[in-house]
């Protein structure tokens, strides 16, 4: 999937669980900064651009090892360990963009390193249905916005 239906989707799921977390402002930037990650194997990524990522490119392939919840997992107990306050924001904003990309024709290796079993799935990256589940989740992303921004407005009155 393009970087704006994943953007699109986490902020969604962000939306949904803004008024029950703590630390707000840490939740929403790294799980926004965890939803590019995944595709730091590639070099055509917002993330993958980068010089200093082309290090990691050389010994990863795309969709492999950062296109799977052993992955997820393990960063995430690490974040719990080391940096408890991160954890949620990066477990969802990561999860969904492998949880998405699990939907598209390139699918993801779940369990790498553990299994090199693909999951596939029937959405083309950046073609029409994918166009659909973007503009869906914008529609999604702004009504739950109305409904949550009138939710603080009214308790500020």
């Amino acid at each position: 999937m393009l970087i704006k239906t994943h953007l699109a989707i986490t902020i969604f799921a962000i939306l949904l669980l803004i008024l029950i977390v703590d630390h707000k402002i840490i939740f929403i930037a790294v799980a926004l900064f965890a939803t590019f990650l995944p595709d730091i194997d590639s070099r055509y990524s917002v993330m993958g651009r980068r010089k200093l990522n082309r290090v990691l490119q050389f010994f990863t392939k795309h969709r492999g090892i950062t296109h799977s919840f052993v992955f997820l997992i393990v960063i995430t107990l690490i974040l719990l360990y080391i940096l408890p306050v991160a954890a949620l924001g990066f477990f969802l904003g990561y999860g969904l963009h492998l949880f998405a990309d699990s939907f598209t024709k390139n699918g993801i290796t779940p369990f790498h390193p553990f299994s090199k079993k693909k999951s596939e799935g029937f959405i083309s990256t950046g073609r029409k249905f994918e166009k659909f589940v973007f503009i869906i989740f914008i529609i999604l992303d702004v009504i739950l916005f109305w409904i949550k921004f009138s939710d603080i407005y009214l308790l500020l009155k």
